[in-house]
């Protein structure tokens, strides 16, 4: 399992993955989940994966093998975004096409999704998230982040802290802390991190750092996120049961069973 969160927000995007894959305890490896494309002055786009690795690998190494190819439809001529999803769609599906019959005679479920995020040209930067089946949706001013694999122990921190107004510094803090909640709960999410963020119209990655428990900020994050949220537990007061219903304020629906 894996966590990918990305964000597409007024200033550019933020991107962060980990690394770790897991095929029972005793395989537990590690793979980066983030790809990037990048030519510098003309576009910048980042893909994250998360599912079974070899389908997540054989659509990547494709999508790589089709932009080596000149006067071919890839990730280096597609114009807009929009299309550059379309292609990683078709790739899944292509991919979905060769393997998946022969992958659930073994048993194994055809699961993979991704994110791309990224800028072309003059259009703003965009945010996709991409589905097993090929399909995608984008974020949008309302819903600016997508989260996939492992997301439902950094989900909340996310959805109370990111709008598309988030400067790129404090969605990155966030993220961070969204994947050391993850991987605090889930021993299938581990270090090292890739942590990308890219600023708005400079079609050029702006810093692109692989992080690990030896990155002193990350450190700093794990022990004083757990210490605050400690210290705001402990100051709110505890239930004053006195003043909630009792049994014969019951909403009729629950039932009270003595013996």
């Amino acid at each position: 399992m894996t966590y990918c969160v990305a964000m597409c927000l007024d200033e550019g995007l933020v991107c962060l993955s980990d690394s770790r894959t897991n095929a029972g305890v005793d395989h537990i490896n590690t793979f980066r989940k983030m790809t990037v494309f990048e030519r510098a002055g003309d576009r910048v786009l980042v893909l994250m994966s998360a599912g079974n690795l070899a389908i997540t690998q054989a659509v990547i190494s494709l999508l790589r093998e089709h932009a080596a190819v000149q006067d071919r439809d890839s990730l280096w001529n597609a114009p807009t975004l929009f299309e550059c999803a379309r292609l990683v769609g078709e790739t899944i599906r292509g991919v979905h096409r060769q393997d998946a019959e022969a992958l659930k005679q073994f048993g194994v479920d055809f699961n993979a999704s991704f994110i791309l995020a990224g800028q072309i040209g003059d259009e703003p930067p965009r945010l996709f998230n991409i589905y097993a089946a090929g399909n995608f949706i984008e974020a949008s001013a309302d819903t600016p982040y997508f989260q996939i694999g492992e997301s439902k122990y950094g989900k909340p921190i996310v959805d109370r802290i990111v709008t598309s107004r988030t400067s790129l510094d404090e969605a990155a803090k966030c993220a961070l802390i969204s994947m050391d909640s993850t991987i605090r709960s889930n021993l299938s999410v581990g270090l090292p991190l890739d942590l990308l963020i890219y600023r708005r119209d400079e079609l050029r990655v702006a810093r692109h750092v692989s992080v690990d428990w030896d990155n002193p900020y990350f450190d700093m994050i794990h022990k004083e996120w757990g210490a605050s949220l400690r210290k705001v537990f402990n100051a709110l007061p505890d239930p004053d049961w006195s003043r909630w219903p009792g049994e014969d304020q019951l909403p009729p629906c629950v039932e009270v069973v003595s013996s």
